[in-house]
């Protein structure tokens, strides 16, 4: 007997609904397929003892899905729509040189950014991360399947958001499926605090989304084009066309709301929030929301960052300069990048890490010693890096190495529960009943896994793995 599929979507002419639900019948089997118009999507697959019970479960599915709007249709009818990107206009500056130390070219615009101890991150707008050393000797390349919006640390954990929806964990040897977030959310900007992800989208939404990918809660927004947001232990703050707004994480109650032009960027520290916006100002903020300081420049804000507590105000504008700032809001220098506007920026050990336009990850010695040569005219000579011709970018995986014991790891089941996928930690010593953030795309129900370690959660009630990741056999 032929299978029984059917086919939805759900297409807004305006607004950001563009997709589809996929629900086939084939005997006991039921496949559900959704995602974006145009993308493959995900594929959910469930068994039940007879094939009424699954027709009925599809009946379910289809009816849930009509009422919120979706309608039959021909798959390839509608058309992929383009991933909403930052639209600049970047002109060149007029102002004196950056002491770059070097720079790596990593081929297409570049958002994403993360500078540690142990190295920079910069991931671009064709999904190829590149992690190098402080000594710029390129380490590892990782290849989502999508562009890299944004690249954020919690904690121990570095996770990418990429265009294709989902987000993705860095910390291992192979980038592996964390959060998938809904289809519907044309995602501009992400950051994650102790588990929660916060998202800011195309039309000015923020949602607030817990480590099994369900809504804590989703908020419309007070304005439009939201490209900050920065997550905390009590708030969620979220920049967009008409200021900054901050929520309580857990509920989504509106805190406070405070205008400002047009947020294109967001950083925070400790106890303040940096606002970039259009009308050439970095605006500080109090996380009570009070406006405690103004940091102006001579174009639209790109982006910003601190150095530690905001000893030093760093700002990148749509002319290809950078400022600095002392915390009283004086100018201290103008320079040029050279190499196109910063999309991100960070601050690390009197270096300055930006990344561009032009998709160049590039070090600028942000000390006063070299700021004054440059504006003396004499500058460092910046190396150009290059990767190893031979290196390969590691794509996202399934596949998981087989051990036959223990060790020295932490044994987690996935079971099935209420038809969901969850992970529970089977050693000794731990909450059997606590939920573990473990990988999606390699969970199979029944089967156990050994990871390096589990780490509880600061907010309590949830664990989660670190380390490297092996199928128990």
């Amino acid at each position: 007997m032929p299978a029984d599929m059917t086919y939805l979507e759900l297409s807004e002419d305006s607004g950001s609904a563009h997709k589809f639900y996929e629900v086939t019948v084939d005997g006991t089997d039921l496949t559900v397929r959704y995602g974006r118009i145009g993308d493959r999507g995900q594929v959910k697959q469930s068994s039940f003892t007879t094939p009424e019970k699954a027709k009925s479960e599809a009946s379910k599915k289809i009816g849930d899905k009509v009422r919120k709007g979706y309608a039959p249709a021909v798959p390839g009818g509608r058309q992929k729509r383009s991933i909403s990107r930052r639209q600049i206009v970047s002109t060149r500056s007029t102002a004196t040189r950056a002491p770059i130390l070097w720079r790596y070219a990593s081929g297409s615009p570049a958002f994403g950014i993360f500078v540690d101890d142990d190295g920079c991150m910069v991931g671009n707008e064709s999904g190829l991360i590149t992690t190098l050393g402080h000594d710029a000797t390129v380490r590892q390349q990782f290849r989502l399947p999508d562009g890299v919006k944004s690249i954020v640390a919690d904690d121990g954990w570095i996770y990418a958001g990429c265009d294709d929806g989902n987000v993705y964990d860095l910390s291992g040897k192979v980038p592996r499926l964390a959060y998938r977030i809904a289809p519907e959310i044309d995602i501009y900007w992400l950051d994650i605090h102790d588990g929660v992800l916060g998202v800011s989208d195309a039309n000015g939404g923020i949602s607030a989304i817990d480590h099994e990918d369900e809504f804590l809660w989703q908020r419309p927004g007070r304005g439009s084009s939201a490209w900050m947001v920065r997550c905390d232990t009590d708030a969620v703050h979220h920049g967009h066309s008409g200021g900054v707004t901050s929520y309580d994480w857990r509920t989504g109650r509106e805190l406070w709301h405070t205008k400002t032009g047009p947020v294109l960027f967001g950083w925070q520290e400790r106890d303040t929030l940096y606002a970039g916006t259009a009308t050439r100002e970095v605006v500080e903020l109090g996380k009570d929301g009070s406006r405690r300081q103004v940091y102006r420049c001579d174009a639209a804000v790109y982006s910003c960052a601190t150095a530690e507590d905001g000893r030093y105000v760093f700002a990148g504008d749509s002319a290809s300069s950078i400022y600095c700032f002392a915390a009283d809001g004086t100018r201290l220098w103008k320079l040029s990048t050279g190499c196109g506007s910063a999309y991100s920026m960070q601050y690390h050990d009197d270096r300055l890490y930006i990344v561009t336009t032009d998709g160049s990850l590039a070090c600028i010695d942000a000390s006063e010693a070299a700021v004054q040569s440059a504006v003396s005219g004499t500058l460092p000579q910046a190396v150009d890096v290059k990767a190893p011709p031979r290196m390969a970018a590691v794509v996202p995986s399934t596949t998981v190495e087989i051990v036959h014991d223990v060790a020295d790891g932490v044994v987690v089941e996935c079971i099935d529960v209420g038809g969901r996928l969850r992970v529970r930690v089977v050693s000794s010593g731990y909450h059997t009943d606590w939920q573990v953030q473990f990988p999606k795309g390699i969970r199979e129900t029944g089967s156990r896994y050994v990871v390096t370690g589990v780490r509880e959660a600061a907010r309590g009630g949830f664990y989660r793995t670190y380390g490297e990741v092996r199928r128990l056999l």
